[in-house]
């Protein structure tokens, strides 16, 4: 593991703020961070329902935001800060984009694919396979879930 658990928290700090963001337009309350040289270069959070576009997670807008601002789509050097396990989809973009370090708040058991349900990140027949820390601020990212789908159900 490279980094400290202060570095870590203080970048998971910003995947959270975009959290936040994304609840206010309705969106389910998730944020990513993609961080290069310790230095911010994309941030996101869901805009699915503003957008309605089914792919605009919070891991793919900064996936696209951070190829855009390096020229590029492979993302070498990179850390991905995500508050909630990713999906799939989003699973595969990160292989894809081949982000080094994958850093995850909370744990998704109905649909994460970084072991929960699938473990895409580690699957040895794909070509890259990054680094996962989990658990980072785990809790704050959970409570931000669970507040807006209670408020919802309310």
């Amino acid at each position: 593991m490279n980094g400290d658990a202060a570095e870590y928290r203080e970048a998971m700090g910003l995947a959270l703020e975009q959290a936040r963001l994304a609840k206010i337009h309705g969106d389910v309350p998730i944020g990513a961070a993609i961080l290069r040289d310790g230095e911010p270069l994309a941030l996101a959070g869901n805009e699915r329902e503003l957008r309605r576009d089914p792919t605009a997670h919070a891991e793919i807008l900064a996936i696209r935001a951070a190829a855009e601002a390096l020229g590029g789509w492979r993302l070498p050097g990179t850390t991905l800060y995500v508050t909630l396990e990713p999906c799939a989809m989003c699973a595969g973009a990160i292989v894809l984009a081949r982000i080094p370090t994958v850093v995850i708040g909370a744990p998704d058991p109905k649909a994460g694919a970084a072991g929960s349900v699938l473990d895409v990140l580690a699957e040895p027949a794909l070509n890259h396979r990054p680094e996962v820390i989990a658990g980072v601020m785990a809790e704050e990212s959970a409570a931000l879930l669970r507040a807006f789908f209670a408020a919802r159900r309310g």
